[in-house]
């Protein structure tokens, strides 16, 4: 199942602000994108807002078409 496209726009941040996020978001080994939706979505669920769970990217090698397990 593909994930959805992302909505792309400009966002203007105190450059404090942003240091702050970009230092946790390595803390958390996160792309400062990610740290944002992260933070985001926390903070809709405090305020009791109801996301559906994002679809996640697959990660690691895509399966072998076809052929024996172990050929190379």
């Amino acid at each position: 199942m593909a994930a959805p496209p992302k909505k792309a726009f400009a966002l203007r941040l105190d450059p404090a602000l942003f240091a702050a996020i970009e230092r946790c978001a390595a803390s958390d080994l996160r792309s400062v994108n990610a740290e944002l939706e992260c933070l985001l979505r926390e903070a809709l669920a405090r305020r009791g807002v109801k996301l559906k769970d994002p679809v996640r990217a697959r990660r690691g090698r895509p399966p072998k078409d076809g052929g024996e397990e172990g050929e190379i």
